[in-house]
């Protein structure tokens, strides 16, 4: 085997410079508190919605106990879905200033699947893959700015079971 050439070893020299000078600077950054990952590792969430066992308590806790049945929420999935690991379904919210989309299904071991937020003025649509334990009702609640939630359901016979079922 021929040794490596001046080039390669200036090459690899140059390459470990960097590598220890980032890895200085990322600990110097920690240190000094500039680099803070726990602050996105430990975004806001609603913890009681998500971890709630039943329905009621998941909608109480998402603060959407009190809403209005809407037809201006659109709810595109399948009708049978053969796998409850993979459902797609897609949301469209077409409520004037829709500002989050939370999914709930309603016999699933914890019923809150997805919360999303949207930002002022973008369009409140997802396209998500949600995992149902057995089959159920599928509850989408829209919030507004102005604090009003809106909803809609619809029904998803599943064949195989997603959530350990």
């Amino acid at each position: 085997m021929p040794l490596a050439g001046k080039g390669d070893v200036d090459r690899l020299r140059r390459l470990l410079l960097k590598a220890a000078t980032a890895g200085v600077s990322a600990g110097a950054m920690l240190n000094a508190n500039l680099l803070r990952p726990t602050a996105v590792l430990a975004a806001d969430w609603n913890r009681a919605a998500f971890t709630a066992t039943s329905l009621s308590e998941a909608i109480r806790a998402a603060g959407a106990a009190n809403s209005s049945d809407s037809s201006s929420i659109v709810i595109k999935t399948v009708e049978i879905a053969e796998n409850g690991a993979q459902v797609p379904i897609e949301v469209i919210s077409n409520i004037a200033d829709s500002q989050s989309i939370s999914i709930f299904i309603e016999k699933n071991p914890m019923p809150l699947a997805a919360s999303l937020t949207f930002a002022k003025g973008a369009q409140a649509r997802v396209r998500l893959q949600l995992k149902m334990a057995e089959s159920s009702r599928i509850r989408v609640v829209v919030r507004t700015a102005d604090g009003k939630n809106h909803h809609a359901s619809r029904e998803v016979k599943v064949i195989l079971g997603g959530c350990g079922a």
